[in-house]
């Protein structure tokens, strides 16, 4: 394949390589730093689409009305202060199991959005 041809076919690589090849073999600070604020940012908005989706939960039980959603936010609140410890153990164990099996099946339809697009990376 000649020169013409692979810049024809290729026009957004470059030719030679801009940056010398590191010498080490610790990955760069740049790059860690990357991966670390998209596993965040991951973190971050599964955890708001899981607290939106038990929103959504009480908003359908209330009759998708804002003063359904109150009704069932103050009933189940006079629950849980008048619950013995057992109960309350109980109900924490719950609300953390379903926590859980909606943060991964978020995660599960959010799939593509696991591993960041090192092409967005720069540095």
């Amino acid at each position: 394949m000649t020169l013409l041809r692979w810049r024809r076919s290729n026009p957004m690589k470059p030719f030679f390589p801009r940056t010398v090849p590191r010498k080490d073999k610790r990955p760069a600070l740049g790059a860690v730093l990357f991966a670390a604020l998209h596993a965040c940012g991951l973190i971050a908005t599964t955890l708001l689409l899981t607290w939106g989706l038990f929103i959504l939960f009480f908003l359908a039980i209330g009759g998708f009305s804002f003063d359904g959603l109150m009704h069932q936010l103050a009933n189940l609140a006079s629950r849980y202060v008048a619950a013995d410890p057992d109960r309350i153990a109980n109900f924490r164990t719950v609300v953390l199991v379903s926590h859980l099996l909606l943060s991964g099946a978020v995660i599960v339809l959010r799939r593509h959005a696991l591993l960041p697009k090192m092409e967005a990376y720069h540095g």
